[in-house]
């Protein structure tokens, strides 16, 4: 009698903890639904973000979605921001690809209580609560180190997007690394719009016109993979050192055919993942310093959160490869 008397208290206390937690209100609401606006989203750089923000979302149980154009164009991903933020949704992930153009927009945002972090792109002028990203300038004088290991004297040539915020940074890191390598001269900056047939055209006239090159550094994703194509096209794999950025499929395959000496590889799964997270917490006032990050004078959130780099080269593409867990494939 006394064992069934527990069972039965035990059923009763059970009964009632489902009760209360059927009444409970749900942390996340169905509807709860969070947006990345993103630069160039037919780069498999991007779908890689893609994956790490919808691989948050449900995990959270929430909406994610990444948009923004499918080639660099800075005023249609400004249009998609501001599409988004019309849509008030619960926070808003951006990389800014001229942050001077998102200013305004992402204090808008934000006097709207809908939060905004930058993510691989700052805007660091703007409201903004936090970035999240690679630290560009010391992944700038990274690239820098790599190039000299490989050509210790000799000119040199940068690929990049001039204007953009975070490849401006690792120009200027390169610069800076340039002061101790005073053999290395930096002769270009070559800008090819994020588009790698123009990086092709560009390297394929340096070499045609045999300008003395004896480094490129690529400073954004596809710049590597159209200079190493230019080199083939040339049968001058080796002969001209490639230091590429980001781990596109394609630039491993050249790194794999010896076109590319090393990249430098960013972690866009990461910094989507807990972009996602980051806004998850904000929205949800999680973080009790304060009763509402809304109205306080600095966000209850990091500030900045390098997410790191990795020196990816034909040494350890074969295991880095195999560690991925997808390969990124584009539109």
């Amino acid at each position: 009698m006394r064992r069934n008397g527990l069972s039965l208290v035990s059923a009763i206390v059970l009964f009632g903890a489902v009760l209360i937690a059927s009444c409970a209100k749900p942390y996340h609401e169905q509807d709860e639904r969070y947006v990345f606006v993103a630069t160039n989203t037919g780069l498999p750089y991007w779908q890689e973000a893609r994956a790490g923000f919808a691989d948050a979302a449900k995990m959270l149980g929430v909406q994610g979605e990444l948009i923004g154009p499918t080639g660099y164009a800075p005023n249609a991903e400004l249009v998609a921001f501001r599409q988004a933020v019309e849509e008030y949704p619960s926070g808003i992930c951006l990389s800014a690809a001229r942050p001077e153009i998102f200013q305004t927009e992402i204090d808008k945002a934000i006097s709207l209580g809908i939060p905004v972090i930058c993510v691989d792109a700052d805007a660091p002028d703007s409201k903004r609560l936090l970035y999240i990203g690679t630290d560009n300038f010391k992944a700038g004088r990274d690239s820098l180190k790599q190039m000299a290991a490989l050509v210790p004297s000799g000119n040199i040539v940068v690929i990049s997007i001039p204007g953009q915020r975070n490849l401006d940074d690792r120009v200027a890191g390169v610069a800076d690394a340039l002061k101790n390598f005073p053999a290395i001269k930096l002769t270009r900056i070559l800008d090819d719009k994020g588009d790698a047939k123009t990086a092709f055209d560009q390297v394929s006239e340096l070499i045609q016109n045999k300008e003395k090159v004896d480094g490129i550094i690529c400073l954004e994703a596809t710049g590597g993979s159209g200079a190493a194509q230019a080199l083939h096209r040339q049968n001058m794999e080796g002969k001209l050192q490639i230091v590429a950025f980001d781990a596109d499929p394609e630039t491993l395959d050249w790194i794999a055919k010896g076109a590319i000496a090393a990249t430098i590889a960013q972690k866009p799964y990461v910094m989507s993942y807990y972009g996602l997270k980051f806004l998850d917490d904000l929205h949800h006032n999680a973080v009790h310093k304060f009763k509402d990050w809304r109205a306080v004078l600095a966000a209850p959130a990091p500030t900045f959160v390098d997410t790191g780099t990795v020196v990816v080269d034909k040494n350890n593409l074969n295991p880095y490869r195999e560690a991925l867990a997808t390969q990124p494939k584009s539109l």
